[in-house]
């Protein structure tokens, strides 16, 4: 994976996790940053760049998804 991928990834599970904090009940809260990490540490092996692409955007979604309900 190049480097500015990586530090994409990275931000954009950063910036998940602390949008995810927001939310004022405990339960939605803990899902939240459960099922965050779990899918990054699920797909952490993937190396096909169109595939990244995906998840990367699929990802972006799900935070303006987060932003909203927050």
């Amino acid at each position: 994976m190049a480097a500015s991928s990586r530090a994409q990834v990275l931000r954009l599970y950063r910036a998940l996790l602390r949008e995810s904090q927001r939310f004022s009940s405990y339960n939605y809260r803990m899902y939240a940053i459960r099922r965050i990490r779990d899918a990054f540490r699920e797909n952490k092996n993937i190396k096909d760049s169109g595939k990244i692409e995906e998840l990367v955007n699929k990802a972006k979604a799900n935070l303006e998804v987060i932003h909203r309900q927050v």
